[in-house]
């Protein structure tokens, strides 16, 4: 189960030209990140976003902000293959990270693989992930927890983060997802 003090969150590549492509498979994938990054941010989760060759796919999307987060441009597929995001989520020093991204199948699926690889317990929330089609979505989601990914979402990652009713954030994170 998730916990706010082993956990990181992950964001994978959700720039505006890949959001364009996938609007119609996913297209509550941008709004229920922005939440669960914001709630990363109330709770103090650190959180790496990457994005993926920004010069042609553009920068993430406006309405995912984390004033604390790192941002790295990647060019491999798995952000574990580029040394700054390797470097930086090695230095976090968390056990459990929090994902999801675009696209499901391919950069999402790669990063996912790659830090269960390297002993990470990997989170990832369905319903912030998106792809082009159905198929390869739902192909990426079984790859990923034939790995050992434990899939997800949002509001199981939430109650599990917050633990209770009691915790001091509660009613601002509840009120997120009404």
């Amino acid at each position: 189960m998730l916990n706010i003090k082993t956990s990181a969150l992950v964001i994978i590549d959700i720039q505006e030209k890949l959001i364009n492509a996938t609007k119609n498979v996913n297209n509550y994938v941008v709004q229920n990140m922005a939440k669960m990054s914001k709630v990363a941010e109330i709770l103090n989760i650190p959180t790496i976003i990457t994005e993926q060759y920004p010069k042609g796919l553009g920068n993430t999307s406006s309405e995912i902000s984390v004033s604390n987060a790192d941002v790295i441009e990647k060019a491999s597929f798995s952000a574990l293959l580029e040394p700054d995001f390797a470097e930086e989520i090695q230095s976090l020093n968390k056990k459990q990270i929090i994902i999801g991204g675009i696209e499901t199948h391919i950069c999402v699926l790669q990063t996912v693989a790659d830090l269960i690889s390297e002993g990470y317990e990997v989170y990832v929330l369905k319903d912030c992930c998106s792809s082009r089609n159905e198929m390869e979505y739902n192909t990426g989601l079984e790859l990923m927890k034939q790995y050992g990914a434990k899939i997800s979402c949002l509001e199981i990652a939430l109650f599990e983060l917050l633990k209770t009713s009691k915790h001091p954030n509660f009613k601002e994170i509840q009120n997120l997802i009404k």
